[in-house]
């Protein structure tokens, strides 16, 4: 059994940021045995304190987590917005999730209490992974709080985040925890072999400078991204030809897109990215992606840029691939159309000497 003592060695606070995150290649494939490319994105964060305190204690976010109202409009419109829920479920179910994964696998943990409190800046509802920011960056606080890193290999975290999201019945993949608990530029591979054997996928860190300049496209009010997986899924399930096959090609341009990377063709990495945004669309049907987003891809397209969805809907990431020029009439066109645009900051990848020590797979440069 590995014993971890609490001593005055633990700082009284930590602090964790965790970036948003961009699915630039083959989602939504990570929950269909697919192949993946994502990267952070560091224009949005959430940030998660953690402070030693003689109770255990969540605190509710002032904004997101609000329980006063000035009346009873205000109460009703406000969750016609931004629903019922906001991140201190988060932090309790990470909490619970990494206390029974101790548990289950003898990491004795010190009896010390901490407080929890969040902040973030991700717009809701654009398909950038607002909540798995906050349950990795709560995650992180807890393994430096336990003193645990060492313990929990990296590969297993994103695995840990997903199962404290399930919790809250919050449906998704793999692949933006991925994104997230490692940081930078990752390479997935999903395939049934890895996820029967392991328990996860095979996670490959690549240089973010192999990335050409990107462009994030979103709109202020966007329609909810959590309701788009559904009857493709149960048509993959029940061995729809067509949703199987379309959905194995778009894991391959996961593949595809790596090779174009590493040899840094951007023409071809244009064709995949529309082609990936295209599959989408035969796939899942208009109706399902909704007449908001299908427009945010067609502003780009209309100039000539590449464009596709950042993860279900609510953002596009675009490829300009003739330069400032274009990007100025992008910009121009998302002034019309009302949307908001910003150039793509990629964060670096924020593993600890700890974190790497568990990893296996070397990286591609």
């Amino acid at each position: 059994m590995d014993h971890i003592d609490g001593d005055a060695t633990t700082p009284s606070t930590i602090q964790h940021k965790v970036y948003a995150r961009v699915g630039l290649l083959g989602n939504p494939s990570d929950v269909y045995y697919g192949r993946t490319i994502s990267f952070s994105l560091a224009n949005f964060y959430a940030t998660v304190n953690l402070q030693a305190s003689d109770h255990l204690l969540i605190k509710p976010h002032p904004t997101h987590d609000l329980v006063q109202f000035t009346s009873l409009d205000h109460l009703v419109g406000r969750l016609r917005n931004e629903g019922y829920y906001g991140g201190a479920r988060l932090l309790m179910s990470i909490c619970k999730v990494f206390y029974g994964y101790c548990r289950d696998n003898n990491i004795n943990l010190h009896k010390r209490n901490f407080t929890l409190s969040y902040d973030t800046n991700i717009p809701r509802q654009t398909g950038l992974s607002g909540s798995s920011a906050i349950v990795t960056a709560a995650l992180n606080c807890l393994l430096d709080f336990y003193k645990v890193r060492h313990l929990i290999k990296v590969e297993i975290r994103p695995t840990l985040v997903l199962s404290a999201e399930n919790e809250l019945g919050i449906v998704a993949g793999l692949q933006d925890r991925v994104a997230q608990v490692y940081g930078g530029l990752v390479y997935m591979d999903f395939s049934k072999d890895h996820m029967e054997k392991l328990g996860h996928g095979i996670y490959t860190p690549m240089d973010i400078s192999l990335l050409p300049p990107l462009h994030l496209i979103y709109a202020e009010n966007p329609s909810d991204s959590g309701k788009v997986h559904s009857s493709v899924r149960q048509r993959w399930l029940d061995g729809d030809k067509f949703i199987i096959s379309s959905m194995e090609e778009v894991g391959s341009l996961a593949a595809e897109g790596r090779t174009a990377l590493l040899e840094k063709n951007y023409s071809k990495l244009l064709d995949l990215m529309n082609r990936n945004f295209d599959l989408r669309r035969s796939m899942f049907g208009d109706d399902v992606l909704g007449t908001l987003n299908l427009e945010m891809v067609e502003v780009a397209r209309r100039v000539g840029a590449a464009s596709k969805f950042t993860g279900s809907g609510g953002a596009v990431v675009v490829f300009c691939p003739s330069g400032p020029s274009q990007v100025k009439l992008l910009e121009e066109e998302c002034q019309k159309a009302g949307f908001v645009i910003q150039q793509v900051k990629i964060a670096h990848s924020y593993l600890k000497d700890d974190d790497y020590k568990t990893v296996k797979v070397g990286h591609d440069k």
